[in-house]
């Protein structure tokens, strides 16, 4: 019974792990979810752009993707976070002159799905270069770290004991002689 310590990562869809997996279906072997090349807890994105590379290398250089699948167990964000990643995935895209689509074919870039795809597809067309496929690994690596943005908190607050605060402002206003 292959493992997530043994499976060879390999193109396409699979049934089981006895039969191969690619980055996606070892993330959600992972994450101790069913074995899908779309597990719940890795971001759309990312998972686009993975799947997509993933089934376009040869065996070698698919293997250097095994590292990334413990990467982006969890990673799924916010609609604000996922649409930050969709524009890295657009903006990677363009700088290996890989032009959008013009006109109302350009309003399905938007999703999660076509932007990490059409990344993956700017990286493949390259052959990928040994330049390029660093570049996309070091995108996924990105891609992964990438954390929804904290609220800030008021400056009053920050700092200062949240019951001093309170007390301050529930305090009786002092009278002034």
């Amino acid at each position: 019974m292959a493992s997530h310590q043994t499976v060879r990562l390999s193109a396409g869809r699979h049934r089981n792990a006895s039969a191969g997996a690619c980055v996606m279906e070892l993330a959600s072997m992972l994450a101790h979810e069913p074995f899908s090349d779309r597990p719940e807890t890795a971001s759309p994105v990312i998972a686009a752009f993975l799947r997509t590379y993933n089934d376009g290398l040869d065996d070698e250089l698919r293997q250097d993707l095994y590292p990334l699948a413990a990467l982006i167990v969890g990673s799924t964000g916010t609609r604000a976070l996922e649409d930050e990643r969709a524009s890295r995935c657009l903006a990677f895209a363009e700088s290996l002159a890989y032009r959008l689509p013009s006109g109302r074919a350009a309003m399905g870039m938007a999703t999660p799905e076509a932007s990490g795809t059409w990344a993956a597809h700017a990286a493949l067309r390259t052959g990928p270069s040994a330049e390029v496929h660093a570049r996309a690994l070091s995108l996924a690596r990105e891609l992964a770290a990438m954390r929804p943005r904290r609220r800030r908190l008021p400056a009053w607050l920050i700092g200062r004991d949240p019951a001093e605060v309170i007390a301050d402002a529930t305090a009786p206003p002092e009278l002034v002689a």
